[in-house]
C-alpha cells in the first residue's frame, strides 16, 4: 500500500507540474497537488516492517499537555509551567531501543529534546509532547505542522475552561480524517459533568459518532481518574496489524485529499469546448483571409507592373505592410480570447502562435516572389503556351514548305518549257511566290504576337497564388495547432482520469469493525 501510495502521488505531482510548467491550467487545486506531502509515520524509519506507534499530545496553552507526559514518565522530561507560551519544543519520549533515524526535515534540533526509557511495557509506543498550537510564537505552529504527518493518534488535550478553543479545534476539523484521536478532558479536577457531554456533543458535530473521551487530573497528590485507562487503551493499540491499520487509514485519508483535489480539474479539462473553438477559428479566418486579399490588390498590382518592367519588384511597396499585420495580429489575440472564453488554456496556444506573428510576413513575400517568377517564366495558361509553340512551329515549317512548294513549280516549269519550247516562268510567278512565302511566315507570327501573355497579368497572377498559399498555410498551421493542443489536452484528461480511479480503487480498501475502539477513534468522512 505504502509504495502504491508514493507511485500514485508521484505521478500525480509529475502529471500537475507538466500541466504547471506549460501554463495549461492554473488553480488552488493544482497548486496543492504540487505541494501534496508525502511524509507518513513510516517515512521516520528504515525498518518499515515493526516499528513503534507514534502518539503525540496536543492542545492549546496551559491545558496540561506536558504534566501528562511527566505523569506518564514519572519524571520531568517535559517543560510545564504558567506563562505564555509553556512549549517551545518537541519532547520525544520512548524506549532506549526504539532509532529515529529520519528526523523531519527542515526542523531545528535545538527545538527536539529526546528523553529514553527502559520499561518494556511502553517499547512499543513513542510518546510526542507537541508545542502549544494556539501560541503567539508562529514557531511552534510550524513545529506542529512539521510534525503532523508523523503521527498515529492524536491525543487532543483539552481543560474545562479551553475545551472549545478555536485554534486547535481548526486543526482538528482539517486533519481529522489523517489520524486516530483520543480525546482528553484533563485538570478535571475544575471541571463539572455539563462540561464533559457539551464536549462530546462539539466532537460528534465535528464527525466523531462515539469519542473516546478519557477524564483526568494533573495534581502533585492525583485524584483518582481515567489516566491508567487512558494508558491501557494506548497501549492496546501498540501492535503490528493497528499500526499498519492505522497506517493505511492515514494513507486512504491523505489519497481522499488527493482525490478533492483531483476531481475539480477533471471538471474543468472536460469543459473546454473545442469544437465551438474551432468553429470560431474558421468563421472569424474566413473574414480575416479575405480582408486581407481585398487589401493586397493594390500592392499586387504595383508589383506585377514593376516585375514586368524592370523584372524586379519595388523597394518601396510590400504586399504585407503593417496594416497587415495589425490585422493579422487582432485575429490571434481574438482567437486566445475565445480559447479562454471555450475554457482552454490560452496560454499554450498563445506560445503556439507567437512564431506566426513573427513568420507569417517572412512567408507571404517568400510564396508571392517565388510564384510570380515562376508565372513570369511561364506566361499564360497551358493553353496559351500551347498555342504560342504551334504558332512559332508554323512560323518556321509553313514558309519552308511555301518555299519548296515554290521550288517545285519552278523546277516544273522550267522542264515543261525546255519540253514545249513555251516561255520560262514570268515575273508575275515571282511576285507571287514571294507574298505566298511571306504570308505563310507572317500569318503564325502575327497571331504569335497578338495572343502573347501579359506579363503584368501573369505577374498579378503569380502574385496573387503566392498570397493565396501563403495564407493557406497559415491556416493549416493554426488549424494543427489547435488540433495538437487538443489532442494534448485530452492525453492529460486520460492522465487525469485513470489518477481518479486509481484514487478511487485506494480508498476503503480497509474494513473496519464499526463496534472497535479503533472505529471510534476516527472521524467519519
Amino acid at each position: 500500500m505504502a509504495y502504491d501510495y508514493s507511485d500514485l502521488i508521484t505521478q500525480a505531482k509529475n502529471w500537475a507540474e507538466q500541466l504547471s510548467l506549460q501554463k495549461r491550467l492554473q488553480s488552488a487545486q493544482l497548486q496543492a497537488i504540487l505541494d501534496f506531502d508525502l511524509r507518513s509515520p513510516d517515512s521516520l524509519f528504515q525498518d518499515q516492517q515493526a516499528r513503534p506507534l507514534i502518539v503525540a499530545f496536543m492542545g492549546g496553552t496551559g491545558v496540561g499537555k506536558s504534566s501528562l507526559l511527566n505523569r506518564l514518565a514519572g519524571q520531568d522530561i517535559a517543560n510545564t509551567g504558567v506563562e505564555r507560551p509553556t512549549s517551545r519544543e518537541v519532547t520525544l519520549y520512548h524506549h532506549q531501543s526504539i532509532n529515529i533515524q529520519k528526523l523531519p526535515e527542515g526542523l531545528p534540533l535545538d527545538k527536539i529534546n529526546i528523553s529514553r526509557h527502559e520499561d518494556e511495557s511502553r517499547r512499543n509506543i513513542i510518546w510526542i509532547d507537541m508545542p502549544d498550537f494556539d501560541s503567539v510564537e508562529l514557531e511552534n505552529k510550524k513545529l506542529v505542522l512539521e510534525w503532523l504527518p508523523h503521527i498515529d493518534v492524536l491525543l487532543y488535550v483539552v481543560s474545562p475552561e479551553r475545551y472549545r478553543d478555536n485554534k486547535a479545534w481548526q486543526l482538528l476539523l482539517s486533519e481529522g480524517a489523517k489520524h486516530a484521536w483520543v480525546f482528553v478532558l484533563n485538570q478535571w479536577d475544575r471541571g463539572v459533568a455539563a462540561q464533559y457531554d457539551d464536549f462530546k456533543r462539539q466532537l460528534t458535530k465535528a464527525g466523531f459518532s462515539n469519542p473516546i473521551v478519557f477524564r483526568t487530573v494533573c495534581l502533585e497528590n492525583e485524584q483518582e481518574d481515567e489516566f491508567t485507562d487512558l494508558v491501557d487503551h494506548l497501549q492496546g493499540l501498540a501492535n503490528g496489524h493497528t499500526v499498519q491499520a492505522l497506517e493505511q487509514l492515514g494513507m486512504e485519508a491523505r489519497t481522499a485529499d488527493l482525490l478533492g483535489n483531483l476531481t475539480p480539474l477533471q471538471s474543468i479539462l472536460s469543459e473546454q469546448d473545442y469544437d465551438g473553438f474551432e468553429k470560431h477559428f474558421q468563421q472569424q479566418w474566413r473574414q480575416t483571409s479575405t480582408t486581407l486579399q481585398k487589401a493586397f490588390l493594390w500592392p499586387i498590382a504595383q508589383l506585377a507592373q514593376s516585375y514586368a518592367d524592370t523584372a524586379k519588384a519595388r523597394p518601396d511597396v510590400q504586399i504585407w505592410d503593417q496594416w497587415a499585420a495589425n490585422r493579422f495580429n487582432d485575429f490571434v489575440d481574438g482567437l486566445i480570447v475565445k480559447a479562454a472564453q471555450s475554457g482552454i488554456a490560452p496560454a499554450p496556444l498563445r506560445a503556439a502562435l507567437a512564431p506566426l506573428r513573427d513568420n507569417i510576413e517572412n512567408n507571404v513575400r517568400e510564396q508571392s516572389e517565388l510564384f510570380c517568377r515562376q508565372a513570369l517564366i511561364n506566361p499564360g495558361n497551358r493553353l496559351q503556351r500551347w498555342f504560342l509553340k504551334l504558332m512559332k512551329f508554323c512560323q518556321f515549317i509553313l514558309p519552308l514548305m511555301t518555299m519548296c512548294w515554290v521550288g517545285y513549280q519552278v523546277f516544273r516549269g522550267y522542264y515543261l518549257s525546255a519540253l514545249e519550247g513555251l516561255s520560262y516562268l514570268g515575273v508575275e510567278f515571282a511576285i507571287h511566290s514571294f507574298l505566298l512565302v511571306l504570308l505563310s511566315w507572317l500569318l503564325p507570327y502575327f497571331l504569335r504576337k497578338q495572343l502573347q501573355p501579359s506579363l503584368q497579368k501573369s505577374a498579378v497572377s503569380g502574385l496573387q497564388k503566392g498570397v493565396d498559399i501563403a495564407l493557406l498555410q497559415a491556416e493549416a498551421e493554426i488549424k494543427q495547432i489547435i488540433d495538437g493542443d487538443r489532442q494534448q489536452s485530452q492525453h492529460e484528461l486520460q492522465q487525469l482520469e485513470a489518477l481518479i480511479v486509481q484514487c478511487q480503487s485506494s480508498i476503503g480498501s480497509l474494513p473496519i469493525d464499526h463496534q472497535s475502539p479503533l472505529n471510534r477513534m476516527l472521524m467519519e468522512s
